[in-house]
């Protein structure tokens, strides 16, 4: 079908009385119909046409009449902002409606700070602003993290009398909130005579923004204590999130439960939001029937299941699922190639790793980061190949961090090239390292080799620079609260059941001929001293005090803030069979699941 103008449709936007006098043009149609005509353009060609005749005939006096034409020109995905301004001139008392317009049209183009202008531009001409005008102004401060604007705004709601408009106050919590001035917002939220969906999302997301998780699920469950609120979808990620980063699993499961109860069909984000607080929380297979269940999927989504399978040392899923994306034609990203080299260097795919780490420079023509390296050298590194390692680390189009350095210092340590882990800590040591596990390492390596005047130097440069090592500690779940054992510690208000367990342990363990290694142990002391400080490890005392406080045949799940020693590795498979637990643990950035006397990661990690 050929178009026309909107001009020269005559049969549907001019009325049949004026048809015999449509060529002259000397007609008169009111307001209402020419405002009709402004609101059929499709085009800047077919609104200048409208203008024209609008001008001809005298109705851009009209004040209705000429914001309507400036907020189609300024607002329609078609539209122009330079034409829009010329219409603005032509209005001869621009009120506050034909400035919040042009304001809305700049924010609609991304032109942020021209916004900010044509709001100061507004006050300059003596224009009062009105309360539809400073939910867009907060929105752009919001987006340009513009606090100081912000704030200056703020003192202009107050000026105005529009501190009591809710979706003022809204929109200040939401700008706040981004600008990372939670405090602010809330004092604004206290404020609120009236409160609406909206304000409790706002504030649920500005402390997502700063990543205070506990505050988020504080916030959402006052808000659910009241009981007239229906989450918003945002929200319900925001909170997913919350539990993805505090290890919430209850919690996160009784937010996909009020999911299904409140939503009839959950959309993309909030899918991959609850796949990835699963796998992240330890529960795998519920990620992946989640995902395979998707009847959509995307980037994101084959990002969090494919991290989450290196997580959980599920390498040749993690690279099954990487080829189905490809087969669907998503293109991976980088995120996605960080995800898919993880689970390589996780499960000993070396080769498999090599050629995913060609395939992502050379065909998909992504750059690689220190992010993409620092995989590539933990893949080489796990696997022996340490000579390997150090010349990728050379290579390297940019200088590399104290993460690379410490990963090939951790594989020096494992297969027992003091050289080369010198070489690894004496780089780490320059970037001005003061993390106490690169010294803790280069102490356990010396240890291990028995030289024992190099381990000392090390543990007095730590005293000396004031270097504290973090105690290990473990956090374990025992009927919904999470309880803390730090090594050694003799403190808690179980603690003689709890050593107590550990001595029944012990005794069943010697028949499974289990003997602790005491090469572990840093410190020059006799044998029996060795085995009694790994025998109260962090990991120890946890799952003694698991198997007396939670029913037999549930699952034990744990939380380490230190990487687990090789010992309570054994240890903890060992008790896995014995007791016919299964056992989670989560150490640092993976999971080891033990079950039967085996671990998931298949001793590699």
């Amino acid at each position: 079908m050929v178009r026309t103008s909107v001009l020269y449709q005559t049969p549907f936007l001019i009325p049949k009385e004026y048809h015999a006098k449509a060529q002259e043009f000397n007609f008169s149609l009111k307001e209402q119909e020419w405002i009709s005509m402004i609101k059929k353009c499709n085009s800047m060609k077919e609104l200048k046409q409208v203008h024209g005749q609008i001008l001809k005939l005298g109705f851009i006096c009209s004040s209705f009449c000429a914001g309507n034409l400036l907020s189609t020109c300024a607002l329609s995905e078609w539209g122009s902002m330079d034409y829009a301004c010329l219409i603005f001139e032509e209005i001869d008392d621009p009120g506050s409606f034909e400035y919040n317009t042009v304001i809305r049209g700049y924010v609609k183009d991304m032109n942020l700070e021209e916004a900010l202008l044509w709001y100061v531009h507004m006050i300059e001409d003596e224009v009062e602003p009105d309360n539809f005008s400073y939910p867009t102004l907060l929105k752009v401060c919001a987006r340009i993290r513009a606090l100081k604007e912000g704030k200056q705004i703020h003192g202009q709601i107050l000026k105005f009398g529009h501190e009591d408009d809710v979706f003022v106050q809204n929109s200040l919590i939401n700008m706040y909130g981004k600008c990372g001035e939670v405090r602010q917002s809330c004092i604004v939220f206290e404020q609120m005579d009236q409160r609406t969906i909206a304000s409790w999302s706002a504030l649920i997301a500005a402390n997502a923004n700063l990543g205070l998780w506990s505050e988020c699920l504080k916030v959402f469950g006052e808000m659910n204590s009241e009981g007239c609120w229906r989450a918003e979808e945002s929200t319900l990620v925001s909170v997913i999130s919350a539990c993805t980063h505090l290890d919430a699993l209850d919690f996160g499961n009784a937010t996909h439960g009020y999911l299904l109860r409140n939503m009839t069909g959950l959309n993309v984000i909030v899918e991959t939001s609850l796949i990835d607080m699963y796998v992240k929380c330890g529960c795998l297979e519920k990620g992946l029937f989640l995902f395979q269940r998707m009847a959509n999927k995307n980037q994101m989504s084959y990002s969090a299941i494919i991290s989450g399978l290196a997580l959980h040392g599920r390498g040749e899923e993690a690279l099954r699922i990487y080829h189905e994306m490809l087969k669907e034609r998503i293109e991976p990203d980088d995120v996605v190639y960080v995800g898919v080299l993880s689970a390589c260097s996780h499960a000993g795919l070396v080769e498999e790793g090599l050629k995913c780490f060609d395939r992502m420079r050379l065909e998909h023509r992504i750059e690689p980061t220190i992010q993409h390296y620092g995989c590539m050298v933990d893949l080489l590194g796990r696997a022996g190949r340490l000579e390997e390692a150090l010349e990728l680390i050379k290579g390297m189009p940019m200088e590399p961090n104290d993460v690379l350095w410490r990963s090939l210092l951790s594989a020096c340590r494992v297969h027992q090239n003091v050289e080369l882990g010198e070489v690894a800590a004496k780089n780490l040591f320059k970037l001005k390292s003061r993390n106490a596990s690169d010294y803790v390492m280069l102490c356990n390596m010396y240890a291990q080799a028995k030289m024992w005047e190099k381990m000392a130097v090390i543990q007095t440069k730590m005293v000396n620079e004031g270097i504290i090592q973090v105690p290990g500690s473990c956090l374990v779940e025992a009927g919904r609260k999470l309880y803390k054992f730090v090594s050694q510690d003799r403190s808690h208000t179980c603690s003689d059941e709890v050593y107590e367990m550990i001595h029944q342990m012990e005794w069943q363990l010697k028949f499974e001929g289990y003997s602790p290694d005491t090469s572990l142990v840093l410190f020059d002391v006799d044998e029996e001293e060795k085995r009694q400080r790994l025998s109260t490890h962090s990991q120890k005392l946890a799952i003694a005090f698991a198997l007396i406080k939670t029913s037999q045949g549930s699952p034990i799940r744990i939380v380490r803030n230190v990487r687990m020693c090789s010992d309570c590795h054994t240890y903890t498979k060992l008790i896995s069979m014995i007791y016919e637990r299964d056992i989670v643990v989560r150490d640092r950035n993976q999971f080891h699941h033990f079950k039967d006397g085996t671990c998931s990661c298949k001793d590699y990690w």
